[in-house]
């Protein structure tokens, strides 16, 4: 007897034939919304991946701003989004209009953007840049240039301290899943398991950075997990990522960071969540939600994520 999840896949893969269509899933997703992708991974390598194709449709499984990303990178392609309510606390903590006014107080500034932000952000940045590329982009930057830094203030931070840069300007903005985990339960976890390596995402609070053996991105974590010779880790990022970590490494165990409150799940994003085989196949069919974006503020967008390629 075939189940309602292999029935949903098999119409999933169907349609993405028929309709030239391929699907991108964040790490942070659902294990089954990860199983229907054809790339999967970080979010801006997911959009400079899906404009490689000949695809005439991407889907983002994953929130609003990721899908806005490839819509800039990919202004002929037809972008879709399964669930545009599934938004992200970090991109909705800096509006465009107030980051404008923010702006507005420091002329001069070069400004550094995440790219967890919404366009109407990226078009007000110089440069863009990733968890994974964020002390690069810095230091491209000359020392005597002072920087806006947004929207994270924990990654902010944390480029802060190891620039040692006292010319940055940081938004006051976060993750609502890395804030929250807990220190002393993190500490626990490394009495129960002195050998276990503790990875951590830098959107972190900076006491959860300095217990830390690896600092990265989700992408960056996963290299260092597969390079490692440690057998047990304990995994400081969004849970959707420990999925991965097992198809990937099997012989290798990975240990969730708890949060402060256990009870409210807040290891895992509830937005990643909002995303199922039951609307990517909706959204398929209809080719609705669409991601729609005004030329001049989707060039704009696109010159500060171009400006962060091009830093070699």
């Amino acid at each position: 007897m075939v189940d309602n999840s292999s029935k949903l896949k098999a119409e999933i893969e169907r349609l993405k034939r028929e309709k030239n269509a391929v699907i991108l899933a964040h790490y942070y997703t659902l294990p089954e919304v990860q199983e229907v992708a054809d790339f999967l991974g970080d979010s801006l390598a997911l959009s400079i991946e899906a404009k490689k194709t000949d695809a005439r449709i991407i889907l983002f499984a994953g929130v609003h701003f990721m899908a806005e990303t490839a819509k800039v990178l990919s202004p002929d392609k037809k972008v879709l989004i399964p669930c545009p309510e599934a938004g992200c606390s970090l991109a909705e903590s800096c509006d465009a209009e107030a980051f404008a006014a923010f702006k507005a107080r420091y002329p001069g500034y070069k400004v550094v953007s995440y790219v967890n932000t919404t366009v109407g952000v990226k078009a007000l940045t110089d440069v863009c840049c990733t968890s994974s590329n964020a002390l690069k982009v810095v230091e491209s930057i000359p020392r005597e240039q002072p920087i806006i830094f947004a929207p994270d203030r924990n990654l902010g931070s944390y480029i802060q301290k190891l620039t040692g840069r006292d010319n940055m300007v940081i938004w006051d903005g976060a993750c609502h899943v890395h804030e929250e985990f807990s220190l002393e339960k993190i500490l626990r976890l490394k009495r129960e398991h002195p050998e276990a390596k503790v990875v951590v995402h830098p959107e972190c609070r900076a006491y959860v950075v300095e217990v830390a053996d690896f600092v990265g991105s989700t992408a960056a974590i996963l290299d260092y997990c597969g390079r490692s010779e440690a057998r047990e880790f304990i995994v400081v990022t969004e849970a959707g990522i420990l999925s991965e970590m097992k198809r990937r490494y099997p012989d290798k165990v990975f240990i969730p960071a708890p949060p402060e409150d256990e009870t409210c799940g807040c290891n895992n994003c509830k937005y990643m969540k909002m995303v199922s085989l039951e609307n990517i196949l909706s959204t398929l069919r209809n080719e609705q939600p669409e991601i729609v974006i005004d030329e001049e503020v989707r060039r704009r967008a696109e010159r500060s994520i171009l400006n962060m390629i091009a830093i070699k």
